[in-house]
């Protein structure tokens, strides 16, 4: 009995003579192993902590490997931005050897290895290779993660009713680690000391083709984490491949699935994918999967027909194109930003219809910035640093337009000024605020004493001349638009 569960738990990749083949169902491939040669992978393109991280795991006796998505980019000749590693080692065994090492997650458990401290710290994902199993050999709960926690405590493997995975923890032979990813163009493992990669699905020839192919039966894998339909979508623009049509096939028929998937889990995803660097081809996929309305509620607000305007159109698009740009050119892009443009004509439509009711003009503004949270963020981000930020930026927008020396001279110290005048500078772009006052705030920003007091000076004259040359006048009436 012990033993059962034992060898349920760590099914070990050493041969065994009495072991039984593995079932025809599940998709091994065949192990090749590809030479630098052949590869051309630029090792200096690998992250120096992931290779310390490989390393270390090997010396201690344990197979490690760079995987996933860091050896697809290699191969292509791009510098991943996150490197993880996959081991034989358990989670417990690979926190033992780092100083800073973290196990987290309970549907997958894995350890981070964090390198540096503060805003320049990087963490290395390691994860334990994982046996392939269906959901036969899984426990089956009747609800999802937060209905069934009872029913989880202690599951090694557990899925609900429709097949989707809640915990994943059997730890398994490299062979089946490969066989339980995703896409064969994430399947594949990079040793950087012998500098060989291991293929076993055709991952290196997809890549060369510029194809999206899932292992194994697409509708089963699709069942077994719907969220993969994101991904196939998110890394399909992302990577400018093109779908394998049996990938692409149910694609459509299990969106639904989605509704399944923790909230939490979807946004996390929808951030990804709009920060990608291609959003705006991102949501086109989306589009045409027919994806982009019911499964994130950020999106319906942009892309709800009855209420969208070309004006809000504009804006989006203007929004998502300078956060691909910024993307390309290697610049940190705020999830909190994005969002706020995403969001900003549902607000913008609420502070409008609290005014128009009598209200005054602050707290009609938070009122409306309240009733978007609830209705389209709800309690993921909007209580946290995600939404303090959002909020900020949407509360700057009136005072920009009050341009008076100790108004001015406050905003532009404020920690969030710059994303609240980028978001400003955006609104102008799209034809929705003044283009002068956004000059005037970027002007004010970059002067010196001199050339502030002699903007004030010019705002002041313009007043005292009337209100049809005020650049206030003329922004307020924008606000209100």
């Amino acid at each position: 009995m012990i033993k059962r569960l034992i060898d349920k738990l760590w099914r070990k990749a050493a041969p065994a003579p009495a072991a039984a083949p593995a079932p025809s169902r599940i998709p091994l491939g065949k192990r090749v192993e590809v030479a630098a040669a052949d590869h051309g992978i630029d090792p200096a393109l690998v992250d120096e902590r992931a290779v310390r991280v490989v390393r270390t795991l090997q010396e201690a006796g344990y197979q490690a490997y760079v995987v996933g998505g860091a050896v697809r980019d290699l191969l292509v000749g791009r510098r991943p931005k996150d490197f993880d590693v996959a081991t034989d080692a358990t989670p417990e065994q690979v926190k033992a050897l780092f100083r800073r090492a973290f196990i987290i997650g309970r549907r997958f458990r894995i350890v981070h290895v964090i390198f540096g401290r503060g805003r320049d710290h990087e963490v290395i994902e390691v994860s334990t290779f994982r046996a392939y199993l269906d959901s036969s050999e899984a426990t089956q709960v009747g609800g999802n993660e937060r209905t069934s926690k009872a029913e989880l405590a202690g599951q090694a493997h557990a899925v609900d009713s429709s097949g989707r995975v809640l915990r994943d923890n059997v730890w398994g032979p490299q062979v089946e680690d490969a066989a339980r990813r995703d896409f064969t163009v994430n399947a594949m493992y990079y040793d950087p000391a012998t500098q060989v990669v291991v293929d076993y699905h055709g991952g290196i020839g997809d890549v060369k083709a510029r194809v999206l192919r899932l292992i194994g039966d697409p509708a089963t894998r699709y069942r077994e984490d719907p969220v993969r339909i994101i991904r196939a979508v998110r890394f399909a623009a992302k990577l400018g491949f093109s779908l394998e049509p049996s990938t692409a096939a149910p694609v459509r028929e299990l969106g639904a699935l989605l509704a399944n998937v923790p909230a939490s889990r979807l946004f996390d995803e929808m951030v990804k994918l709009l920060q990608t660097g291609h959003a705006l081809a991102s949501i086109d996929a989306l589009r045409q999967q027919g994806l982009h309305r019911g499964v994130f509620p950020i999106l319906d607000a942009v892309y709800d027909d009855a209420r969208s305007t070309p004006q809000q159109q504009t804006f989006v698009k203007l929004a998502l194109a300078d956060t691909d740009r910024r993307v390309a050119e290697d610049k940190a892009v705020a999830p909190s930003f994005l969002l706020a443009c995403l969001l900003w004509h549902d607000v913008l439509g609420g502070w409008q219809q609290r005014k128009a009711a009598g209200e005054h003009l602050v707290p009609a503004l938070q009122q409306a910035i309240d009733a978007v949270f609830d209705a389209r963020v709800g309690d993921i981000s909007g209580r946290g640093k995600l939404g303090a930020d959002m909020r900020e930026i949407w509360m700057m927008q009136p005072r920009f337009e009050r341009r008076q020396a100790n108004t001015a001279f406050a905003l532009i110290e404020q920690p969030r000024f710059r994303a609240g005048f980028d978001f400003l500078r955006l609104r102008a772009d799209a034809g929705e605020a003044p283009a002068e006052l956004a000059e005037w705030w970027e002007d004010f920003s970059l002067g010196d004493d001199d050339e502030r007091e002699a903007l004030l000076a010019a705002v002041r004259e313009a007043q005292r001349s009337g209100p049809k040359r005020s650049g206030g006048r003329r922004g307020a009436a924008a606000a209100d638009a």
